[in-house]
């Protein structure tokens, strides 16, 4: 009974839509009505701009953290062992993804993701935050950073030989790409939105 309690708790935690929420309180904006349509960070970033867009995705990233840290908090075991805690962090998820709050609609997972990982293993996430960031810098785009992230962060889990870890990176970057389908389209299309910085943006602009 505490274990599927605690489940509940990590969903709710997940499908908490921070982006809807914050645009709505302080921007009296509902950001799903404008840019992409999206409940997440760099729809947030587009919509509301830098410092709410900061604030949605540490918001994001901590409800992943608080979620897989519950069975810790609150001494719960399964058959799952060591890896219970990535368990919580996949409810979290699908409360982000399949949110209660949101018409069981929601964001593409990347920053609960993060999260998750942060409480499951820190020095994973710093490697996953350091490959992000310099994707992003690479590319100048979110999205194709997202996914060769999560991509290269399960073969790493992999040459570590985390199993558990491996098995839902993988899943994670299957359905980060299924979730980013529309932006692969516009990235071979050469239409994929920037971030106004970075290798690719300048290449883009060099081209004008």
């Amino acid at each position: 009974m505490k274990l599927f309690g605690l489940l509940i708790v990590a969903y709710l935690l997940g499908a908490i839509p921070n982006g809807v929420w914050v645009g709505k309180a302080f921007f009296q904006t509902d950001i799903r009505q404008s840019g992409s349509g999206n409940i997440g960070t760099t729809n947030t970033y587009r919509v509301l701009g830098p410092y709410a867009g900061t604030a949605v995705m540490v918001l994001d990233i901590a409800k992943g953290s608080v979620a897989t840290l519950l069975p810790t908090l609150f001494h719960v075991t399964t058959i799952l062992g060591t890896a219970t805690p990535l368990l919580f962090g996949l409810f979290a998820i699908l409360g982000h993804t399949v949110s209660i709050f949101d018409h069981f609609k929601g964001g593409k997972a990347v920053a609960t993701s993060a999260g998750m990982l942060l409480a499951y293993n820190p020095l994973m996430f710093v490697i996953a935050a350091g490959l992000w960031v310099s994707l992003i810098y690479w590319t100048s785009m979110v999205s194709l950073a997202s996914m060769i992230a999560f991509s290269l962060i399960t073969l790493i889990s992999l040459a570590f030989q985390d199993w558990y870890l491996t098995g839902i990176a993988l899943v994670l970057t299957i359905f980060v790409f299924y979730r980013h389908r529309s932006n692969i389209q516009r990235i071979r299309q050469g239409t994929e939105s920037m971030v106004p910085f970075g290798h690719g943006y300048k290449r883009r602009q060099a081209q004008k």
